[in-house]
């Protein structure tokens, strides 16, 4: 009976990350895909943006 309570907690946990993992995949896209991928094209341009301004005030 050892080697059922060695097993039993990775077991557990791998059943919890599968559920995760299909969580996180299930919800990708949908109706808000599109708000949130212009979310973060923004966030990405303002960064791009204030690197190139301090790397300009910097030369």
């Amino acid at each position: 009976m050892d080697y059922v309570s060695a097993l039993v907690p990775p077991v557990v946990m791998a059943v919890f990350f599968i559920g995760l993992i299909r969580v996180i995949v299930k919800t990708q896209g949908g109706a808000m895909k599109a708000k949130e991928d212009a979310a973060v094209d923004a966030a990405i341009a303002r960064a791009e943006s204030a690197r190139q301004a301090s790397s300009t005030t910097e030369a």
